[in-house]
Order: C-alpha cells, then structure tokens, then sequence
C-alpha cells in the first residue's frame, strides 16, 4: 500500500497569505487617469473584475489601493486605452509570491 507523496490542501486565502509585498512608499505602481474612467466605465469594469479589491469608489473618484495589487494584470485586460496606467513596481519592490 501507499507509498506516495502526501498532498495537503490549503484554501486560496491560506495560500495568497505565503505571498510577500514589499511596499513602495514612494511610487505607486498604477495610475487612474478619473475623466477617461467615467467616460469610458473603466472605473466599474477594474472594480468589478480585480481579485485582489484593490479598486473602489467614493464620490465618482477611483481609488487605488496598490499595496493589495498581486499584480496579475486583470484590470489592465479591461480597462479603456489610457484609463489606466499600470507597471511592475520597481525593482525589490512587488509581490514575492510563494508556494503554500
């Protein structure tokens, strides 16, 4: 009998949370450019489709909560040309994702 590897299974939440995010204080790494995400929807599109919930509104702004970022790209898929100006984070900074 047996003699195979053993699997242990973890929830999406466990796993995200062996993630690391090294903040950068000084540049965020993604920029709403407001009158281009009303006109265009891009505002509820990006809040809509982000799994990290780093997009919400208050008052018709868009606000960036770029430290939750896992940086995958879903909102940049969606977004209007021009609504949205997103990069990686400079170097050292970022997500260090990790299996867990």
């Amino acid at each position: 009998m047996g003699g195979g590897a053993c699997t242990v299974r973890t929830t999406v939440s466990e796993r995200l949370a062996a993630n690391r995010f090294t903040l950068d204080e000084e540049e965020s790494h993604i920029h709403v450019d407001q009158a281009l995400c009303r006109s265009t929807g891009t505002g509820a599109a990006i809040i809509a489709v982000c799994p990290a919930g780093v997009y919400s509104e208050r008052d018709g702004e868009i606000l960036v909560d770029y430290a939750a970022c896992l940086e995958c790209g879903t909102c940049r898929a969606v977004a209007a040309p021009g609504a949205l100006t997103w990069h990686y984070p400079r170097g050292g900074f970022g997500v260090t994702f990790r299996e867990g």
